[in-house]
C-alpha cells in the first residue's frame, strides 16, 4: 500500500494550520469517495469565519480518512466555523451511513491493509502478535499540518498509544 500522502497536502498552508481527522468505520466505494471529495471541495471553498473566508482544505485519504485543514495564519477559525465543519461531517455520516466520530476504533496498517481495531481488543492483538511496536498506526490525534506531515502514520511505539501499551518494556 502506498502511504505517500504528503505530496497531496497543499504546500502553501502554514505548518501551524489546524487539522481535523475523521476516520470512517469502513472504506468508501469509489463513487462515494468522489462524491465526498466534491462535498469537501464545496465546503472548503465556501468556509467562513465571521463572514471572512477561511483558507481551507479538505480531502479523503486512503478512502477512509477525511482530513480538514484551516490555515489560521490567514483567518482564525471560530467556534461557529468549527461547528459548520462538524455539521458537514455529521451530514456525511448520515448520507453514507458510516461512523466518523468513533474514537474507540483505532486504525493500523496490517499486511498492507488498513485494519480497524476496537480499543478493547488491543491487548489481545498484542498477545497474538497482530500488533507490535513497529506496526504502523494512524494517529488521528494530530492537530496541525506539521504533525499531519510527520506524525500521522507512525510505528505504534512512536505514538501516544505506544507509550501507553509498551511503557513497561513489552
Amino acid at each position: 500500500m502506498n502511504l505517500d500522502y504528503q505530496q497531496l497536502i497543499p504546500e502553501d498552508f502554514s505548518d501551524a494550520s489546524r487539522v481535523w481527522i475523521y476516520q470512517s468505520s469502513r472504506i468508501f466505494t469509489l463513487s462515494e469517495a468522489l462524491n465526498i471529495e466534491k462535498i469537501l471541495e464545496d465546503f472548503t471553498g465556501d468556509w467562513k469565519s465571521h463572514g471572512t473566508p477561511v483558507k481551507g482544505f479538505g480531502t479523503l485519504f486512503f478512502g477512509q480518512f477525511i482530513v480538514l485543514m484551516a490555515d489560521e495564519a490567514q483567518t482564525g477559525v471560530s467556534g461557529c466555523s468549527t461547528d459548520s465543519s462538524v455539521r458537514l461531517i455529521k451530514a456525511i455520516e448520515t448520507e453514507f451511513r458510516v461512523s466518523l466520530f468513533d474514537r474507540m476504533n483505532l486504525a493500523f496498517l496490517i499486511k498492507e491493509k488498513i485494519q480497524l481495531l476496537p480499543l478493547s481488543q488491543l491487548e489481545y492483538a498484542i498477545e497474538k502478535s497482530f500488533i507490535s511496536p513497529e506496526t504502523l498506526f494512524f494517529d488521528n490525534s494530530v492537530l496541525t499540518k506539521g504533525e499531519l506531515m510527520n506524525k500521522w502514520i507512525v510505528p505504534v511505539s512512536s505514538s501516544w498509544l505506544g507509550k501507553r501499551l509498551f511503557a513497561e518494556g513489552e
